[in-house]
């Protein structure tokens, strides 16, 4: 008799503290996320940044980006489950829902017009992975 594989839990949104041991903003508005490797390639996380989540992404070419996690055509905190991939040169993630793209750039969504998820800005720095939520 074979025991079938286990299924991880899904993992909560991270926050400032979950991985760096650190809570608030360096007093420019970066908020110390995680660290640089925690972030697998092409696969989202979710973070709450001073009560914003957002969804954090690191593309196979190791840039980084970072949306709002909720999805504005359903309202469900979902777009750091989404695929990640690209349309034309534009890296992009499609919901896990309803499959809408959004440009990891620019937060549009190029399928509908006025669509769009808020961008923040978000950096690497000594290993770790800053965001700014303004």
């Amino acid at each position: 008799m074979t025991t079938p594989p286990r299924t991880p839990a899904p993992r909560p949104p991270m926050t400032a503290s979950t991985s760096t041991g650190t809570t608030g903003t360096d007093g420019q508005g970066w908020t110390a996320v995680c660290r640089y490797d925690e972030l697998l390639p092409e696969r989202g996380v979710a973070a709450l940044v001073g009560g914003t989540q957002v969804a954090l992404f690191r593309t196979y070419d190791g840039a980084l980006y970072a949306i709002g996690n909720q999805d504005p055509f359903t309202g469900a905190w979902v777009l750091s489950r989404g695929i990640v991939g690209t349309r034309a040169t534009r890296p992009t993630v499609a919901s896990p829902l309803h499959k809408q793209v959004f440009d990891l750039r620019t937060g549009e969504c190029p399928d509908e017009e006025d669509v769009a998820v808020p961008v923040y800005e978000v950096r690497a720095r000594a290993g770790t992975v800053e965001v700014k939520v303004t």
